[in-house]
C-alpha cells in the first residue's frame, strides 16, 4: 500500500478557480467573514495559481519497539543547524533524542510506513535542579515529563513540569556543539506546567506558556501564566519575569472599561459575555480559568501571542510593558458548513446544523509577515475540562435522555436531533455545558462542540481573516474513504466523528521557491495538509498527506501504564507496520538550512514514537 497522498489537488484547485471565476461555492458553501474554503485562489486580479508541491519522506527514525508505543516517545521537534540534527523529546525514556540528518539524502525512502534508518545519541537530563528565587535563595525543584524544546543558535531550551503538575517547574538551558550534544548552563524557575517554550527572533529572550491545570480533584489550581526568561549574550538570567493575568492585563471588548475590573466576579460575568469561554467549579478566578497552550512572536520581538486553548481565546503579549491583552475568538456556525458528528454510521456523512456552533479553541499557532504585518495561524484542535471533580463535556444525547441533569433541547435543535437519527445521530457530539443556556433555565437554545474542525488565520488584533471551514473532513474523506476521523491508537475509521474530528494539532508556516505555505498535522487521523498562504486573503489548498497503513489491525488502551500490552490481547507487531501515529509538531527547515538542500518538515508522531522527515519541493 502506498502512501496516501492527494492526488486529486489539482482538479480540487480546478474547481476552485472555475468556483471563483463563476461566483459558485464549493458545495454550496460560503467562507467566514469573506474567507472561502478550498476556492480561495482565483487566478485573476494579477494573483498566481497555487503551485503544486511535492512531499515525500526521505527519512525516518523510531525511538523503540512495543514498549514506548503510546507513551510519547517523539512529542515535540526542532532543528539544530550546526549540527545538522533534529531534535525531539522522548517522554517514554526522560531524554532528548538527536537524530543525525548529515547524511540525509533527496531520495525517498522505499517504505515510508516501515523505514527507519536514522539514528540518534539521546541525552538526559537531571531528575532535580536547582533554581534561584527573586530574592536571591536557591531552591531544589524535583522534575517530571518535559514538555517542550526550542533552540535558538546553540542554546537549547527545555520545558519540564514539576514531579507534581501543579508545583512550579522549570526551564533547563543547554549550550550544543557541532554535534548535537549539550552542556548544561542552569535551571531557571517558571510557573506550574511549562507546556511550551519559545526564543524571540533575536535570542534576547524566551517566554514560556505555564499552562497551570489543576489537579484531578480541583485540590490545587495554579493560576495560568507566562514567564519571560532574558538572555545577555547567550547567558540566560537566573530568574524569570512573571507575566499574570490579574492585575497586568486588560480585556477585550468594546463595550469594556478599566472600572467595569474592580472585582474577579465582574471579570468573569463580562468577559463570558465578550465570548470567552469559562468552565470550571464554583470559585475558579479568571487567572485559574486562563490555560497558556502555545507561545508565537511577532517578527520585531516586540509582540508575542499565546493560545488560551480551553476558554476559546488568543492573548497578546506587549512585551516592552509586559501586559496581555485577551482576544476572544468567537465561534464557528456549523449551518454555513457541514460536519460529520456521529462516529456510529462509521462512514463519512457530512451535515449542516442550525443553532450549532465549533469553539476554535487553537492548540498550536504560528506567525508570519504579508505588507510588513503580522498574521497569526491557529491549528483549531478543540480541548475540554474534563476532571473528576468537574467535568463540562456531554454528549448531546445526555441532555435529552438523561431526565436527572434536567436540561432539555429548544424546539429547534430537537427538532434537528430527531431528524439527524437522535442519540445516534446528532445526539453523539460532545459539546460543552458551559455555553448555550444563555438564561440558565435547563434549556440549550444552542450547542458548542470542541475545536473548528479546520486552521484559521487572524490578523495582528485577532480579527478572523481565513477559515478552511469544512476542507479538512471532506478532503480526507475524499482521500481516506471509511478511515477518516480514525483515531490515533487503532486503525478504526469515523471513530473521531463524535468527538472533535482529525484534531488539527501542528501547524508550521515556511518559505518554497518565494511562496508561503502552512502545514497542518492531525493528530487523531494522521492528516498533513498544505495550504499556500501567500496571501492570507487568497488562500489555497495545495496538497494532503497521510502517512500511515490502514490496512494494518491494531488498538492501542490510553487508560493502561502499557498501552500496547500484548497480556492484554494487542498484537504490537502490527503497530510498527502502521506508520505514523500521533502527529504532535511539526518544525520547518527552509532549503538554505537543510542538509539536503531542499525544504524539511520534520514531524513527532508521539503514538508511534517517531519522527518523520518530509522533503518538499516545486513539481
Amino acid at each position: 500500500m502506498k502512501p496516501l497522498k492527494h492526488i486529486l489537488r489539482l482538479s480540487l484547485i480546478s474547481i476552485a478557480v472555475a468556483c471563483s471565476l463563476s461566483g459558485c461555492a464549493l458545495d454550496g458553501d460560503e467562507g467566514q467573514d469573506g474567507a472561502a474554503g478550498i476556492n480561495g485562489t482565483d487566478g485573476i486580479n494579477g494573483q498566481s495559481l497555487p503551485r503544486a508541491l511535492n512531499i515525500e519522506v526521505v527519512g525516518r527514525f523510531a525511538a523503540g519497539g512495543i514498549d514506548i508505543f503510546g507513551k510519547s516517545a517523539a512529542e515535540i521537534v526542532q532543528f539544530h543547524k550546526a549540527s545538522n540534527c533534529a531534535f525531539a523529546i522522548n517522554s517514554a525514556l526522560n531524554q532528548i533524542e538527536v537524530i543525525d540528518l548529515t547524511g540525509l539524502t533527496k531520495a525517498p525512502v522505499a517504505n515510508p510506513f516501515t523505514d527507519a534508518s536514522l539514528q540518534s545519541s539521546a541525552f538526559t537530563f537531571a531528575d532535580a535542579v536547582t533554581i534561584k528565587n527573586t530574592d536571591g535563595s536557591e531552591q531544589i525543584i524535583t522534575l517530571g515529563a518535559a514538555n517542550s524544546i526550542a533552540i535558538h543558535d546553540d542554546i537549547l531550551a527545555i520545558a519540564v513540569e514539576a514531579t507534581v503538575k501543579t508545583s512550579h517547574g522549570a526551564v533547563l538551558f543547554y549550550r550544543l556543539d557541532t554535534t548535537g550534544q549539550g552542556s548544561f548552563i542552569k535551571a531557571v524557575g517558571v510557573g506550574a506546567l511549562p507546556d511550551m517554550v519559545a526564543f524571540s527572533p533575536d535570542g534576547s529572550n524566551v517566554l514560556v506558556a505555564n499552562e497551570g491545570e489543576p489537579d484531578t480533584e480541583y485540590v490545587v489550581d495554579p493560576e495560568g501564566s507566562v514567564s519571560m526568561i532574558t538572555l545577555t549574550a547567550g547567558m540566560p538570567n537566573d530568574t524569570a519575569q512573571l507575566i499574570n493575568f490579574t492585575s497586568d492585563m486588560t480585556f477585550s471588548s468594546d463595550a469594556l472599561n478599566e472600572e467595569d475590573f474592580d472585582s474577579n466576579g465582574k471579570r468573569m460575568a463580562l468577559l463570558k459575555a465578550a465570548g470567552v469561554k469559562f468552565a470550571g467549579p464554583a470559585g475558579m478566578t479568571v487567572a485559574q480559568a486562563l490555560e497558556p497552550e502555545y507561545i508565537t512572536y511577532a517578527s520585531d520581538g516586540k509582540k508575542a501571542y499565546v493560545s488560551l486553548q480551553e476558554s476559546n481565546a488568543i492573548g497578546i503579549i506587549n512585551l516592552e510593558d509586559l501586559t496581555i491583552e485577551v482576544k476572544a475568538l468567537g465561534f464557528k456556525d456549523w449551518s454555513k458548513y457541514q460536519l460529520d458528528f456521529t462516529n456510529k454510521d462509521e462512514i463519512p456523512k457530512f451535515s449542516s446544523v442550525d443553532g450549532l456552533y465549533g469553539m476554535y479553541q487553537p492548540d498550536t499557532i504560528a506567525s508570519y509577515q504579508w505588507n510588513d504585518a503580522t498574521f497569526i495561524l491557529s491549528a483549531n484542535e478543540g480541548d475540554s475540562r474534563d476532571y473528576n471533580a468537574y467535568s463540562e463535556e456531554i454528549r448531546v444525547a445526555d441532555i435529552v435522555d438523561e431526565d436527572e441533569l434536567n436540561m432539555t433541547l429548544s424546539p429547534a435543535l430537537q427538532a434537528a436531533y430527531d431528524l439527524s437519527g437522535g442519540k445516534d445521530g446528532l445526539g453523539r457530539l460532545k459539546i460543552t455545558t458551559a455555553l448555550g443556556n444563555a438564561d440558565d433555565n435547563g434549556e440549550f437554545e444552542a450547542l458548542y462542540a470542541y475545536g473548528a474542525r479546520s486552521f484559521s488565520i487572524w490578523d495582528q488584533n485577532i480579527n478572523l481573516v481565513y477559515d478552511s471551514g469544512d476542507d479538512f473532513g471532506k478532503i480526507s474523506a475524499a482521500v481516506l474513504g471509511n478511515n477518516f476521523n480514525s483515531a490515533h491508537t487503532e486503525n478504526k475509521g469515523d471513530n473521531r466523528s463524535d468527538d472533535k474530528g482529525g484534531e488539527p494539532e501542528a501547524i508550521a508556516v515556511g518559505k518554497i521557491e518565494g511562496r508561503m505555505y502552512a502545514f497542518i498535522g492531525q493528530e487523531r487521523s494522521g492528516d498533513l495538509f498544505t495550504y499556500d498562504v501567500t496571501d492570507p486573503f487568497n488562500v489555497a489548498f495545495v496538497d494532503h498527506y497521510n502517512n500511515r497503513d490502514f490496512s494494518t489491525r491494531f488498538e492501542l488502551d490510553d487508560d493502561l501504564d502499557n498501552p500496547c500490552d500484548e497480556a492484554e490481547g494487542m498484537d504490537c507487531s502490527e503497530v510498527a507496520q502502521s506508520g505514523d501515529l500521533g502527529p504532535e509538531s511539526i518544525k520547518f527547515v527552509a532549503a538554505g538550512d537543510s542538509p539536503n538542500g531542499n525544504a524539511l518538515l520534520i514531524v513527532g508522531n508521539e503514538v508511534s514514537g517517531t519522527v518523520t522527515i518530509y522533503q518538499v519541493t516545486e513539481e
